[in-house]
């Protein structure tokens, strides 16, 4: 028997331990739903050699024009890429946006529980396995499409997430950016085995460490490299939030750009976002720690720009991550029709309240008016080239951007970012304490003997009175780890 064969045959047949032992029991949304959803969801044979046994669906938008982005869906274990097509969203925002979705699909021949196999060497490395699979998709869709290379995106859920952090990892120069949902850091598990491990605590690694792993997957590669979301549930006891702090940590290495968050805010469905800017200050890593979820998808029915998806096993209810994934990597920028008026030039902040946030910005030829969006979601329509927004939290940073809307009420390109502050709030404080000072003043908690930061969930290291560190709050119930430069500092 060929070793290929024997090492399917042996995975058909393994513990049920990855990713899915509660999921085989909480719904039956494999097998017994049909492979494609009629009129939308069709599927690609012949795509490619194929090597990883992974089929192939994809959904176009009609009237999709040439160098559209690209984005490429992963499903969980116990899912197919129907679920995925009809409950995470991405449709919807394809017909927004403007752009094509392929959602490969394993099946039992591959795992029993039907997951990517994001812990086996010979299916996610660059060139072998599964993972080839999935790029051979890529460039079969950007043939198909006219799909512009520049702009080609991976996201997964769970296995998918893991796979989607091992294709980053392996093929930089193939996708952009990548957004994991609920998954593992590239290369956490090298064999079934380790899998689980992963999932309930990873390896107690250094950044350093973790970012070996990427480099090390494709070695001599250096950059760019793609910018990542990472979206997390407080409550994800399937996988454990330590993985996103691990995530973190290793993009944050990779883009050389540390561990300590350039801003974060609040978003809708208790969802704190932590934002890492690279060195011209744009977003290159955003995680996003939502509060009270466990393992699954972010959505959010309904009809508003910012809502998406249908609740399900896996599809929870509280905030479209979908959406603000596709606004972090620019989707939304790129709409059919748009473009024809440039971008305002010289947008800046002119001024801040602990309410408000006053921008001014150039005016652009033939504008009707303009659209200014608010950590990607538009809030006004100005006639003039200024606006003062109100009704701010206090002592929030809030990002902004500005794009020109002609008289058909089209919108061009929009602007480069900028941040406003607003004023008041609680002062940013640090606290120098041990780890369990830390668990009892209540700026930390506990996991499997490690102690991670409220808000932020970073890795601090064992429970104990041995391991001290440096926290910064800032917002109030947000903590940090700042063992440098950390001031005005409190011992406790």
């Amino acid at each position: 028997m060929r070793p290929s064969i024997l090492r399917r045959l042996l995975r058909r047949v393994a513990s049920t331990a990855v990713l899915g032992v509660v999921a085989a029991t909480l719904s039956t949304v494999g097998a017994a739903q049909p492979a494609a959803a009629a009129g939308g969801l069709q599927q690609v044979t012949g795509f490619g050699t194929n090597p990883g046994n992974l089929q192939m669906y994809q959904y176009a938008p009609a009237g999709l024009p040439a160098n559209a982005p690209l984005v490429i869906a992963l499903h969980g274990c116990t899912q197919t890429a129907n679920d995925y097509y009809t409950k995470s969203g991405w449709p919807k925002y394809a017909d927004l946006w403007g752009f094509a979705v392929v959602f490969p699909q394993t099946t039992s021949a591959n795992n029993s529980l039907s997951c990517f196999s994001w812990f086996d060497p010979a299916e996610d490395s660059r060139g072998k396995g599964e993972a080839a699979s999935i790029v051979q998709m890529v460039e079969h869709a950007k043939q198909s499409h006219g799909s512009d290379a520049r702009r080609v995106y991976v996201t997964g859920l769970s296995a998918g997430g893991g796979m989607t952090a091992d294709l980053l990892a392996a093929y930089p120069d193939v996708f952009a950016g990548g957004s994991v949902a609920s998954g593992l850091p590239a290369q956490c598990a090298t064999s079934q085995a380790a899998a689980s491990g992963c999932q309930t605590g990873p390896q107690k690694l250094t950044p350093t460490q973790w970012g070996d792993k990427v480099r090390g997957s494709y070695p001599g590669y250096s950059g760019p490299w793609p910018r990542v979301a990472i979206w997390q549930g407080t409550s994800d006891y399937t996988v454990y939030p330590a993985n996103a702090t691990a995530l973190r940590d290793q993009w944050t290495d990779v883009w050389g750009i540390g561990q300590t968050p350039s801003s974060t805010d609040t978003l809708p469905g208790n969802t704190t976002r932590s934002i890492y800017n690279d060195a011209s200050g744009k977003p290159a890593v955003e995680t996003y720690s939502v509060s009270g979820m466990g393992h699954g998808l972010a959505v959010s029915p309904g009809s508003g720009t910012d809502q998406c998806g249908t609740t399900a096993a896996y599809f929870l209810n509280s905030i479209c991550s979908t959406y603000y994934t596709g606004v972090f990597w620019g989707l939304d920028q790129d709409t059919p029709g748009g473009g024809q008026l440039p971008a305002p030039s010289g947008l800046q902040v002119t001024g801040v309240t602990a309410n408000s946030a006053s921008l001014s910005w150039n005016a652009v030829p033939d504008s009707a008016s303009y659209a200014l969006y608010r950590n990607g979601t538009k809030v006004a329509s100005p006639t003039s080239t200024t606006y003062t927004d109100s009704g701010l939290s206090a002592g929030t940073a809030y990002r902004y951007t500005v794009a020109a809307v002609d008289a058909s009420g089209t919108a061009g390109s929009t602007s480069p970012q900028v941040t406003a502050t607003t004023t008041g709030g609680t002062p940013a404080q640090c606290f120098t304490a041990t780890n369990y000072a830390h668990v009892t003043a209540g700026r930390a908690h506990t996991t499997g003997g490690y102690v991670y930061a409220n808000g932020s969930n970073e890795n601090m290291g064992l429970y104990n009175v041995f391991v001290t560190h440096t926290v910064k709050e800032s917002p109030a119930g947000y903590f940090v780890i700042a063992d440098t430069g950390c001031t005005p500092e409190v011992k406790s």
